[in-house]
């Protein structure tokens, strides 16, 4: 009972949508600030056709690239290698600090708990044995 209930919901939310959109459509305003000129707007928006064939002629997908195009693609690809590189380099450097002070911080904690359990255990009648690392 509860898939046909679900059913119906979506079908009629489906139709609800289609109903407002062809709506929306039929709805939109012209802007008055420009005269409306369909005959200007196509040029804008499409090219002669001995244009576009000349286009496509003068590169299709087999044409060799121009040489000035490789050695712009080239030098894009070795500005991000670059900067990859530096990047990774930056990480890395941060790694190894964080990783040596990590390091220096455990080893003032292990000496200091050393010395306590020294001051813990004396008994005065020796001589103190100093560690030296």
């Amino acid at each position: 009972m509860s898939w046909t209930r679900g059913l119906v919901l979506s079908l009629l939310t489906a139709l609800l949508i289609f109903t407002f959109s062809s709506v929306v459509k039929s709805a939109a305003v012209r802007d008055g600030s420009k005269p409306a000129d369909a005959k200007g707007a196509a040029p804008q928006v499409f090219m002669p056709e001995s244009d576009a064939s000349n286009f496509f002629k003068r590169r299709s997908r087999r044409s060799p690239r121009y040489y000035a195009e490789f050695l712009a693609e080239q030098r894009v690809r070795l500005a991000a290698d670059k900067r990859r590189r530096d990047y990774n380099e930056e990480q890395r450097s941060e790694y190894e600090n964080y990783v040596e002070e990590d390091r220096d911080e455990v080893n003032e904690r292990s000496r200091e708990t050393t010395e306590q359990m020294r001051e813990y255990h004396y008994d005065g009648l020796y001589p103190r044995y100093y560690w030296y690392h």
